[in-house]
């Protein structure tokens, strides 16, 4: 039998968040992707080898769970260039696009591949037959919906191939792809897990354990608000709602290339535009540097009076809340307009996590703990009791 390795993978509006085996390797994709041939033009391919995978994402992808099977795609770095490169659409279901399930699969080879894995998975000439056991998850909307059922069954029930094109270190190998066991967890459930708990699912915030509290997880596509209370998500309370940043930062995209002539390649970028520590929403246009100020704070002040709207709807609902998390990369964008209106209306207790590595990859951290801990509990119960085996011998 192959030998199963751990992955957790947070496959993000913005980008896929991935940790692997006992931590000991991380991806980070951004979340678009672009249709392509399958000789993709490349200039010095014989220097293909000495170049980085992630640079260079191009796969066909085999899967009886895709609407689209055996396209070709280029994927994450390499799909920004492309004039054909799509992002996930506004309203859409994560759990029912091609994307989503093609930036997971390329998420799980691109580590299968490894040098480092070459003892742990069968390889037959230049097939790697790779096992996991998955922990993600779906907005909490999803899950209360009920399509986390059919979407773990969909990955559970086959075998997935992804073949690399013209990607550098990886060309011409395959990965069948199939699952030990999969774990699809609410994100705002699997924000309070890593809230309070470390890798071991011991406390280490023993002041939250107790305490009513609000989590707020701001994506790209959907906003969760999870209830806390007697250290459980409270599902009737818990609201999932069909807005995240994704169509601002569209608007901002839009609006820069009408009023600057300006092309940028995709959301990542706006992302940046507003981000960056240095000469934050600032653009170059024809060498100058210009300020798009007057447009990122119009569209994004409109979307945070919306974000703040329904986080008084749901403190109302609960009043005994002591504090609100604000959590996601939607949090990252928002969180100076969010601040300044709470400031200036409510002053409800909010808190936001100033480490923005800890607030992007907070899920899949949470997804690796929930999913190493399902590991540990199903291992212990597997184990024969003491003398099991000896009984078996005397009978």
């Amino acid at each position: 039998m192959n030998n199963t390795r751990t992955a957790a993978i947070d496959v993000g509006n913005d980008s896929v968040k991935a940790i692997f085996g006992k931590m000991d390797h991380e991806l980070y994709i951004p979340n678009v992707i672009a249709l392509d041939t399958e000789d993709r033009p490349i200039i010095g391919i014989e220097d293909l080898n000495d170049k980085d995978p992630l640079e260079g994402i191009h796969i066909r992808v085999h899967s009886p769970a895709l609407k689209e099977n055996n396209a070709i795609y280029r994927v994450g770095n390499l799909a920004t260039k492309s004039d054909n490169a799509t992002e996930i659409d506004f309203g859409s279901s994560k759990s029912e696009e091609d994307q989503t399930l093609v930036m997971l699969f390329a998420s799980l080879a691109l580590d299968a591949v490894r040098d480092e894995n070459q003892d742990l998975f069968r390889r037959n000439n230049n097939v790697v037959d790779a096992n996991y056991t998955l922990g993600t998850g779906l907005p909490l909307r999803e899950v209360k919906e009920g399509k986390d059922v059919g979407y773990r069954s969909q990955l559970l029930s086959s075998v997935h191939q992804v073949e690399f094109l013209v990607t550098p270190k990886y060309r011409g190998l395959k990965v069948n792809l199939s699952f030990d066991e999969i774990k699809v967890y609410p994100e705002g459930f699997a924000a309070y897990i890593n809230l309070v708990m470390d890798n071991n699912l011991n406390i280490i915030n023993r002041d939250l354990v107790d305490k009513r509290i609000l989590i707020q997880d701001i994506g790209g596509l959907s906003t969760d608000i999870a209830v806390i209370k007697n250290r459980n998500v409270d599902d009737d309370k818990a609201q999932g709602y069909n807005i995240g940043v994704s169509e601002s930062l569209e608007a901002i995209r839009e609006e820069i290339r009408s009023k600057h002539g300006v092309e940028l390649d995709s959301r990542r970028d706006v992302v940046e535009i507003i981000t960056k520590k240095n000469d934050r929403n600032h653009i170059m246009v024809k060498g100058s540097r210009t300020s798009v100020h007057d447009i990122t704070d119009r569209i994004l002040l409109e979307l945070a009076k919306k974000q703040y709207r329904h986080l008084r709807n749901t403190w109302q609902k609960n009043s005994q809340t002591e504090i609100c998390y604000f959590v996601g990369g939607g949090s990252m964008v928002l969180k100076e307009y969010l601040k300044t209106l709470n400031n200036s209306l409510d002053g409800y207790n909010i808190a936001f996590f100033e480490d923005e590595k800890e607030s992007i990859w907070m899920m899949a951290n949470a997804y690796y703990k929930l999913v190493s801990d399902f590991q540990r509990k199903n291992a212990k119960q597997q184990q024969p009791e003491k003398g099991q085996d000896k009984k078996k011998i005397k009978n």
